[in-house]
């Protein structure tokens, strides 16, 4: 499952990081990936200590999103790092590693990924998420503050930044379900609670809630 979700920061929130990642050192994006990576990867990132204190802004706005935790089922995520392409900068198609390490010790296992955009899609030229599934290619750029999630899975890759600078934050999530179909029934379920409770309670909102937090022990892993 693909999702865009709208407005994860507000304008001012991304305002906010952007003056401070201007401010910024920016490294090699190819130091931090492996040597599929690496060869066809064509960006700058900050480092990890940079981004450490601006990636918690973006866990905040996070855990205040019900549509995302609705979606994804966090159970743990990799701290949000952030990225940049200009100057025909590029990422080619490659696929996520299945498992990520975590700051201090620790592993994630890449369930979802995450691209949440930090510039308006008219700032730029190119520079569009290319994510392939079985369903075909899809294109993603968004306004500033929204996020695309989607399965980590799939091959997907940057196509070549043209014109002006794409700026972007970047992370993974482990799910409390690994399988993306389950995930998937249990975020339409609950979304179609939620739209079913904004007309009032009442003996079906309750059981199908029921059903929800069933089906939801039964897959979840935590």
């Amino acid at each position: 499952m693909m999702l865009h979700i709208p407005n994860v920061l507000t304008a001012p929130q991304v305002q906010a990081l952007r003056q401070r990642m201007d401010a910024a050192p920016w490294t090699d994006g190819r130091e931090t990936v492996g040597a599929q990576g690496a060869r066809v990867k064509r960006n700058l990132q900050l480092p990890k200590a940079e981004s450490k204190a601006l990636g918690e802004v973006v866990i905040q706005a996070l855990e205040d999103n019900p549509l995302y935790f609705s979606a994804a089922l966090p159970l743990r995520m990799v701290p949000p790092l952030f990225n940049r392409y200009e100057g025909g900068g590029e990422y080619g198609f490659h696929v996520d590693g299945s498992v990520q390490s975590l700051p201090g010790g620790g592993w994630v296992r890449t369930d979802l990924s995450a691209t949440l955009f930090l510039c308006e899609p008219d700032s730029y030229e190119g520079g569009e998420l290319i994510v392939s599934d079985t369903y075909g290619e899809h294109e993603v750029k968004l306004p500033a503050g929204d996020m695309i999630l989607y399965p980590s899975s799939s091959l997907h890759r940057v196509t070549p930044v043209t014109q002006g600078m794409r700026v972007c934050s970047f992370f993974w999530i482990q799910s409390m379900v690994r399988n993306d179909t389950q995930r998937s029934m249990l975020f339409e379920l609950d979304q179609t609670i939620t739209r079913l409770r904004a007309q009032g309670e009442n003996d079906d909102t309750l059981a199908l809630a029921n059903h929800y937090h069933n089906l939801l022990r039964m897959w979840s892993e935590v």
